[in-house]
C-alpha cells in the first residue's frame, strides 16, 4: 500500500468531519460582565444520581417547560457524559431581588407524572442548574461552608414506623442567591457565586388562579405567619402542583478568578493532601533503595565479568551472562506484543499531553467536557506513534508483513473497547437515560476511528518500517538454550502477581479520588499532584520490572519479553480489584444495570491501565537488557 492512500484517506475525513467537530468546541470561559436589570438565563443540566449512574434529562419530569426549549450546543465530552444543557424559565434581572415568583401550575398532576417523580425520589436524583457557567450547589445544613451540587428532586417519609409504605413530598419551590463582585473600574458585575435552598411548599392563593401573576401567601421566608402555615407540597395525582422561585442578590469580595474554589473544596482536603503526600513518600524512598541496590549490583557483575574476560580465565560463564545468546530471541506471539506495545506507546502520549494541558488550566472543570474532548482528540492523533512503535518493533522481530501489523495495531484495542463500549451504551438506551449516545455522535466516533485514527498508524507505520533494524548488541544463537527448573519464587505467575504491587501502590490513594469523581460526580482537579504521581508510578513500572527482569536472568530464563510487560501490566489486576472493593464500600448502587454499567467501564479503564504500564515497564527492561548486555565482551 502507498503512503499516499493513507494520506488521501485522512485528508478528506478531516475535510469531511470538520463541520462536525466544529460543534465540539471547548466552550469559552472568558469573564461576561452584567448591568443592573441585564437578563440572566438559568439553564438547566442532566438529573443525576449516584444510587443508578444513569442520568436524565430535566424535561423527562414534569417540570415548568419554557415556551421553546433550546438545546446549547455541546462539545464532544458533554455529550459522552451525558450533559443535556437546554434553557429553563427561570431567568432573573441582575441586582433585582424578587421573592415568592410564580413559574407555573398543573393544575392536576397526572398518575404518571406522580409515578416518574416518585422513582427519581426513590433512587436519590439530583438537579443540576448552571448560570454564567456556574452550576449551582447547595449547603450541607450540618455545615454551612460545605456545598454540595444540585439539589434533590425531594424526600420521602414513612407513614408509620418500620412502614415500608411512604409519602412523597417534591421540592416545588427554589430560594436562590447570586453573589456578585463588582469591578471597580467599570461599575459592572461578574457572577461568582450560585447556590439554592429547596423547600417543598404547598402553596396557597387568594382569590382565583391568575397566572404568573397570582400573589401566593406560602412562601415568603420572612413572613413568620407564612411560614407557620407552611405543608410540604405531597405529590398526589389530580392534585394542583405550584412551581415558585426567590431570588437574592448578594455582593461578594470573591473575584471571578476565585468563583470555583467552593465547587473544588467540597470535602476534606487536609486528608486529600496528607494522603497523597504520604504516599509518594512511601513509594519514593522504596524506588530509591531499589535503585540503590541495582545499580550496586550491576556494577559489579559486570566489572567481575569484563575482568575474568581481560584476565582470560577459562572459566564456566555464570548468571544473566550465561544467556547473552539467547536473550533477544524473539518471543512466541511476537506480532501481539508489537501491537501491544504501540497502543501503549499512544496511551502514553495522550496521557502526557493531557497531563499538561489540564496543570495549565485548560482542561479545567470550568470547561465542561474538555478533559474527555481532548483525550479523545489526542488518541486519535496519537496513532501516527502508535503505528511507528509497532513497526520499529516488528521489524526487529524480523517480521515482513508491516501491513497485517499495522492493521492489528488500528483495530485491536480500539476494536474490543468499542464493543464493549457499545454494549453497556445499548443498556443505558435500554434505560431511556440521556447518558446513551446518540447515533449522531457513534457514528462520529466511527469516523474520527476510521478516518483520521486508522491511516495515521498506518503513516507511523510505513515510516517506521521503512528505517533500518534495531541491531542487538550480542548475536543470537540458532539453537535455543535448554532452561533450568526455576525456584517457585522465579515462576512467571508468582513474580508477575507480586510486580504489580508496588506500582498500584503508588497510585491507589489517588485512585480513590479519581473513583470518587467518577461515581460520586465531584469534581477533580489537582491535576499538578495527579501529574507527579503518574511520574511516580513511570519510576515505579521501571524499577520493578528491572529487579524481576535481573533475577529472571540470573536464574537463566531467558522468556522475559511478555513477562516484562506483564509484571508492570498486572497492576491493572488490582486496580479493578480496588474497584470492585469500592463498589461494596462506598457506592450504594442496587440496580442491576447500574452495577453491570460500573464494572463495565471499570474493564475498560483497567484494560486501559494495563496497556499503559506494561509498555512502560516493558521499554525500561528492554533499555535495561541491552545495556547490560553491550557493557560485558562477549566473544
Amino acid at each position: 500500500m502507498s503512503v499516499m492512500a493513507p494520506l488521501g484517506l485522512l485528508l478528506l475525513s478531516a475535510i469531511w468531519l470538520l463541520p462536525s467537530v466544529s460543534a465540539f468546541y471547548l466552550p469559552g470561559v472568558a469573564p461576561q460582565d452584567f448591568k443592573k436589570g441585564d437578563d440572566l438565563q438559568v439553564k438547566v443540566n442532566k438529573l443525576t444520581s449516584t444510587k443508578t449512574q444513569l442520568p436524565y434529562a430535566y424535561y423527562s419530569l414534569d417540570y415548568c417547560k419554557p415556551k421553546k426549549i433550546i438545546n446549547s450546543a455541546e462539545n464532544l465530552g458533554e455529550v459522552l457524559r451525558g450533559d443535556i444543557i437546554e434553557n429553563s424559565p427561570y431567568v432573573f434581572q441582575m441586582k433585582e431581588d424578587k421573592s415568592c415568583v410564580v413559574v407555573c401550575r398543573h393544575e392536576k398532576l397526572s398518575q404518571s407524572s406522580v409515578k416518574a417523580f416518585n422513582e427519581k425520589i426513590d433512587d436519590d436524583y439530583r438537579v443540576n442548574m448552571i448560570l454564567d457557567n456556574l452550576p449551582v450547589a447547595m449547603r450541607i445544613p450540618s455545615d454551612n461552608s460545605v456545598y454540595d451540587r444540585g439539589f434533590r428532586v425531594g424526600v420521602k417519609d414513612s407513614l408509620e414506623k418500620g412502614s415500608t409504605e411512604h409519602k412523597y413530598f417534591i421540592h416545588n419551590h427554589l430560594s436562590f442567591k447570586v453573589q456578585y463582585h463588582i469591578d471597580g473600574v467599570s461599575e459592572t458585575s461578574r457572577i461568582v457565586g450560585f447556590d439554592v435552598t429547596p423547600y417543598s411548599v404547598k402553596h396557597k392563593y387568594d382569590g382565583a388562579w391568575d397566572g404568573v401573576k397570582t400573589k401566593l401567601t406560602t412562601c415568603n421566608p420572612n413572613d413568620k405567619e407564612s411560614t407557620k402555615q407552611r405543608d410540604p407540597q405531597e405529590l398526589v395525582a389530580d392534585e394542583e402542583l405550584i412551581f415558585s422561585y426567590d431570588i437574592k442578590f448578594l455582593p461578594s469580595e470573591v473575584k471571578w478568578a476565585s468563583r470555583w474554589d467552593t465547587y473544588l473544596l467540597m470535602g476534606d482536603d487536609q486528608i486529600h493532601w496528607f494522603s497523597i503526600i504520604n504516599s509518594l513518600m512511601i513509594v519514593l524512598f522504596l524506588s530509591g533503595m531499589v535503585a540503590m541496590i541495582m545499580l550496586r549490583t550491576l556494577h559489579r557483575d559486570i566489572s567481575k565479568y569484563n575482568e575474568l574476560e581481560s584476565q582470560e580465565e577459562a572459566q564456566e560463564e555464570t548468571g544473566w551472562k550465561l544467556v547473552h545468546g539467547d536473550v533477544f530471541r524473539p518471543p512466541s506471539h511476537a506480532g501481539l506484543l508489537c501491537v501491544y506495545v504501540g497502543t501503549g506507546v499512544q496511551f502514553l502520549g495522550m496521557t502526557v499531553v493531557t497531563m499538561i494541558f489540564a496543570m495549565l488550566g485548560f482542561l479545567s472543570p470550568a470547561n465542561r467536557g474538555g478533559l474527555m474532548t481532548a483525550m479523545l482528540l489526542l488518541w486519535v492523533f496519537m496513532g501516527l506513534f502508535a503505528g511507528y512503535a509497532s513497526s520499529r518493533m516488528y521489524k526487529m522481530f524480523k517480521g515482513t508483513d508491516w501491513k497485517t501489523n499495522t492493521l492489528k495495531t488500528a483495530f485491536l484495542f480500539p476494536g474490543t473497547i468499542f464493543v464493549v463500549f457499545f454494549i453497556l451504551n445499548a443498556l443505558i438506551w435500554g434505560e431511556k437515560s440521556s447518558g446513551a449516545i446518540p447515533f449522531g455522535t457513534m457514528f462520529a466516533l466511527v469516523c474520527l476511528w476510521f478516518g483520521i485514527s486508522v491511516p495515521l498508524v498506518f503513516v507511523g507505520s510505513y515510516f517506521g518500517f521503512k528505517k533500518p533494524a534495531v541491531e542487538d548488541p550480542v548475536r543470537t544463537n540458532k539453537i535455543p538454550r535448554q532452561i533450568p527448573e526455576q525456584a517457585w519464587y522465579m515462576r512467571p505467575v508468582f513474580s508477575v502477581l507480586i510486580g504489580g504491587i508496588l506500582p498500584f501502590g503508588a497510585v491507589f490513594i489517588e485512585l480513590f479520588f479519581i473513583l470518587t469523581s467518577i461515581w460520586l460526580h465531584q469534581f477533580y482537579y489537582i491535576f499538578g499532584f495527579l501529574f507527579i504521581v503518574f511520574l511516580i508510578l513511570m519510576v515505579t513500572c521501571a524499577e520493578i520490572t528491572i529487579v524481576l527482569c535481573y533475577f529472571q536472568l540470573c536464574s537463566e530464563d531467558y522468556h522475559w519479553w511478555w513477562r516484562a510487560y506483564l509484571t508492570a501490566g498486572s497492576s491493572a489486576l488490582y486496580l479493578f480489584l480496588y474497584a470492585a472493593y469500592y463498589f461494596f464500600a462506598k457506592l450504594d448502587i442496587t440496580k442491576v444495570v447500574s452495577g453491570i454499567l460500573y464494572f463495565g467501564y471499570m474493564v475498560i479503564i483497567s484494560y486501559s491501565f494495563f496497556v499503559l504500564t506494561g509498555t512502560i515497564g516493558f521499554y525500561a527492561c528492554y533499555w535495561f537488557v541491552r545495556t547490560i548486555y553491550a557493557s560485558v565482551k562477549i566473544d
